[in-house]
């Protein structure tokens, strides 16, 4: 039995620092809007130069990883040639209007940087016209090494018809068959009708990024504790269309692992999804530099280690968590399967990569690998790539029984 009696973390373990007072001059994009430089083709973020006032649809930005993989910037990848999905950030001289506390792109840094010039996932993202993105994947068609395009909406007034127009912009080039197309949603902003919208338009997978375990660690790093819009009933209302509307493995939501719930939380979270029909995606915490949590240790490998092999089993191996048991503190000591059985999966190494939606290779290998998005080349959380043995020795290394060295 999964019953158990626990105390999570004190709301103080894992808590952000309150966010300052930005001045009048430098908020709302004032700094970029005031100067009003042209954009000129791509845009690398660089700090020494005044950000040019580029705004979606006409630009978006990309992760370096997305980049490298296109073509527009120059560099290697620690063991990886590509990552194999397209992500297409919106973005604006306001930037995003949130405040999450773990977010490089949080309203509070409005001093601090402009929008486009602020990391995200432990990277830089540099800014690219629309449609020089589309002609270069276009020409491509089948042979491109993408497998999925997601765009990533933010908190802006203009993010909802935005996104309609990137994707109809995508669509209209390149098959959505060839390349299927994830959103990653904005809910603060959207109504059922945007979900059922962008389904309209070719759409192949919704995702909500709840982030938060529980409603609690929402509220204190999304919500009124950061004064930021977002909210935990919002959240779910948009996830609950995204069922109904797209329907079963074809939606999901973000969690991300080590901001102060217990692994009982988050993976009853996980639990909560599937029986929805859903699948979840799973992130490291990870200080980002600049955010309002980067003062806050990275989760410990033990328990990334465990979250990520029980959620595995719980979305694709039939796991459930009534049959896995958990200690006084709700760490996982019982997966709830045969020890060969348990065994054999972890020697797959496909429980440890990168989760997301999925791409050309099998349900459970996500297109969306993030290389080192949530964690340092020197110390993979998520394996971009498949583990191998020495990878795999490191692996069980961390996944050794709760108290045993």
């Amino acid at each position: 039995m999964s019953c158990f009696e626990h105390k999570s973390e004190p709301a103080g373990a894992m808590a952000p620092r309150a966010p300052g007072v930005i001045p009048v001059e430098f908020r709302n994009g004032a700094r970029v809007k005031s100067a009003d430089v042209p954009p000129q083709g791509v845009y690398k973020p660089n700090d020494n130069i005044l950000t040019p006032n580029m705004r979606s649809p006409e630009y978006v930005q990309m992760s370096t990883a997305a980049a490298l993989t296109l073509g527009i910037m120059d560099g290697r990848m620690h063991r990886t040639s590509c990552t194999r999905c397209l992500n297409l950030l919106l973005t604006y001289p306001e930037g995003c209007r949130a405040n999450c506390a773990y977010c490089g792109l949080a309203r509070h840094r409005e001093a601090e940087r402009d929008y486009a010039d602020r990391n995200f996932i432990r990277v830089d993202w540099p800014a690219v016209p629309l449609a020089q993105a589309i002609d270069i994947v276009a020409k491509d068609g089948a042979a491109s090494a993408f497998h999925r395009m997601c765009i990533s909406m933010i908190t802006h007034p203009d993010s909802d018809e935005d996104t309609l127009t990137v994707l109809k912009a995508w669509t209209d080039r390149i098959d959505p068959a060839t390349i299927p197309v994830s959103i990653l949603s904005n809910p603060t902003t959207m109504t059922r009708a945007d979900v059922a919208q962008l389904k309209d338009l070719g759409a192949d997978i919704f995702t909500v990024a709840l982030d938060a375990a529980t409603p609690e660690i929402f509220e204190r790093t999304r919500g009124k504790g950061v004064r930021s819009p977002h909210s935990w009933a919002k959240y779910w209302e948009i996830l609950s269309d995204a069922s109904d509307i797209f329907g079963p493995q074809k939606f999901g939501a973000h969690i991300i692992v080590g901001m102060g719930e217990t692994e009982h939380d988050l993976l009853s979270l996980v639990q909560r999804l599937v029986d929805r029909g859903g699948h979840s995606h799973l992130f490291c915490f990870f200080p980002e530099k600049g955010s309002l949590m980067d003062h806050l240790p990275a989760t410990p490998r033990d328990q990334w280690r465990r979250v990520q092999l029980a959620r595995y089993l719980i979305d694709y191996r039939g796991g459930r968590l009534e049959r896995m048991k958990f200690d006084g503190a709700g760490r996982v000591v019982d997966f709830g399967i045969a020890q060969s059985e348990l065994d054999a999966i972890i020697g797959e190494g496909i429980a440890f990569r990168t989760s997301g939606c999925p791409g050309k290779f099998r349900d459970d290998v996500s297109a969306c690998d993030r290389p080192y998005g949530d964690s340092p080349p020197s110390n993979i959380a998520s394996y971009p790539f498949q583990p191998n043995g020495q990878d795999l020795r490191k692996i069980r290394r961390q996944l050794r029984p709760v108290g045993k060295p």
